[in-house]
């Protein structure tokens, strides 16, 4: 079985978001390592401004799905664009489930672009960009299934 991750970049704020997703998630993170962790390499040098922030971090949603993220470091040419060539979309089991998601990811949204309700295509649907620039799709099918 092949499983499917998100991984999310952040110009800075990894941590911030990834906090607020916990509470969102409930699940566990599985690690976080920071630019000041990696080994020392005399051809390669963090700035010491760069060195807290995240590297690589991780949070389990179930046991198929996680979310992963890393902040972009701009010394490296690193920077992240947010926009909606990509959405995280969760497929939820009940109406409950999909409300109540959708009520927490969107807390303080930049955009909502669908607030949730039925569509054609199913029962519960939203579509949004959270207060850390990442897209969401939240989607429970329930009588509309195919």
């Amino acid at each position: 079985m092949t499983k499917l991750h998100a991984y999310l970049n952040f110009n800075g704020n990894c941590e911030e978001a990834f906090q607020f997703y916990q509470t969102v998630f409930g699940g566990p993170f599985l690690g976080v390592h920071r630019f000041g962790d990696m080994p020392a390499d005399p051809n390669f040098t963090i700035p010491e401004t760069d060195k807290n922030k995240i590297m690589h971090t991780a949070l389990r949603i179930n046991e198929h799905a996680m979310i992963m993220g890393s902040d972009c470091i701009e010394s490296f040419g690193q920077k992240a664009v947010f926009g909606t060539s990509n959405y995280v979309m969760l497929d939820t089991d009940s109406p409950e489930q999909a409300q109540a998601l959708h009520n927490k990811l969107s807390v303080n949204a930049q955009t909502m672009e669908m607030d949730l309700g039925e569509t054609f295509f199913a029962e519960l649907f939203s579509s949004f960009v959270d207060q850390f620039g990442i897209a969401w799709m939240i989607h429970y099918e329930g009588n509309k299934a195919m």
